[in-house]
């Protein structure tokens, strides 16, 4: 689960929203993301275009909270009209009753990464787990691998990885142990557990992307995992910061209507423009994350494409979230009794 990073309600939410927790008006409707720059980006390439467009107010709420979309949903009365939510858990909340079906109709899945793609939803972007590296902290020495995350002797210090029960530290262990990418499912929690104990006294944990770069930047971490993104968005602010894309892990975050919303046409609509060509190539330029939509790139220049996961393709994992989906609660139980100990 993400670290919950308080954005707030904006007063605009308050204003609009009816005792009910229902939109208060015909035209308006509420997106909810998990705050900082990443919702931004999707501000203003998704929601104010979109506004400009069909003339409904997109406002905005988050971050993204499981508990309060599942009491929404339950309560028959959702507030939020489209979410932000990581791919396993629509995966499962699809298959749990908690979504309204997408209609296809009015979203054109065919122009889309069939990857990220479910009956209940449809990538919002997506992105990949790095190695990224302090170059100051190793001097000529430079990291390539998963492997090179667990060398405390070569590449000595702390090293940052994902706090949350979610896709991602649990196959990289696995690979930097030399389990084959197509071997990795079902996961060997028993393995995989074993290799990060190797490095676990080592280990400084990181809840939200904002963190992991100063985690990077400062050198109190020097190595570690991260979203492709807040590397790109160090490398643009001129720190020259180390990455490597071998074995990057690819997942996405999924937009997702929740089951019993208001205005389930709005819903679409909206969710059609988010992964269009034009919406997707304007997110990725602005995010340094990659365009669900197969036509985006094009809109893009060489140079702005360079960066995202889907011009490191070669060697790239894509996680399954199916597998995760099922195990989720199971896996995240051990996990944080691991952390714990």
């Amino acid at each position: 689960m993400r670290a919950l990073q308080s954005i707030g309600v904006i007063g605009a939410i308050l204003g609009a929203l009816t005792l009910s927790g229902t939109p208060a008006h015909a035209k308006d409707m509420v997106f909810t993301s998990w705050g900082g720059t990443t919702q931004d980006a999707q501000k203003q390439s998704w929601a104010v275009p979109f506004s400009k467009q069909s003339g409904v107010t997109v406002l905005q709420d988050g971050p993204t909270d499981y508990g309060k979309l599942k009491a929404m949903v339950e309560s028959g009365k959702p507030a939020w009209t489209v979410v932000d939510v990581e791919n396993d858990f629509a995966v499962k909340a699809g298959k749990d009753g908690l979504l309204e079906p997408l209609d296809f109709s009015i979203i054109d899945k065919s122009t889309l990464d069939p990857r990220f793609v479910t009956p209940y939803s449809v990538g919002s972007f997506y992105y990949s787990f790095v190695l990224g590296f302090n170059k100051d902290q190793f001097g000529k020495k430079t990291p390539k691998s998963w492997a090179d995350l667990f060398d405390l002797k070569t590449f000595p210090g702390k090293r940052t990885l994902y706090k949350w029960s979610a896709p991602g530290v649990l196959e990289l262990a696995l690979l930097a142990d030399g389990v084959a990418p197509n071997a990795l499912y079902p996961l060997d929690l028993d393995r995989a557990f074993k290799k990060l104990d190797t490095i676990k006294s080592s280990i400084v944990w990181w809840s939200g992307g904002a963190q992991s770069q100063q985690l990077l930047v400062s050198g109190e971490a020097p190595i570690g995992m991260f979203w492709n993104g807040r590397i790109d968005a160090i490398r643009k602010s001129g720190v020259d910061v180390g990455v490597s894309w071998e074995q990057n892990l690819a997942a996405a975050d999924a937009l997702v209507v929740p089951k019993g919303v208001a205005d389930k046409d709005t819903a679409m609509r909206f969710i059609a423009f988010a992964s269009s060509a034009q919406a997707q190539a304007d997110f990725a330029r602005a995010s340094g994350y990659a365009p669900i939509n197969l036509g985006s790139k094009a809109l893009m220049k060489p140079e702005e494409a360079a960066a995202l996961p889907d011009s490191h393709s070669q060697g790239q994992i894509t996680l399954d979230m199916a597998y995760w989906a099922e195990h989720r609660d199971a896996v995240a139980k051990r996990w944080y009794e691991w952390q714990g100990k």
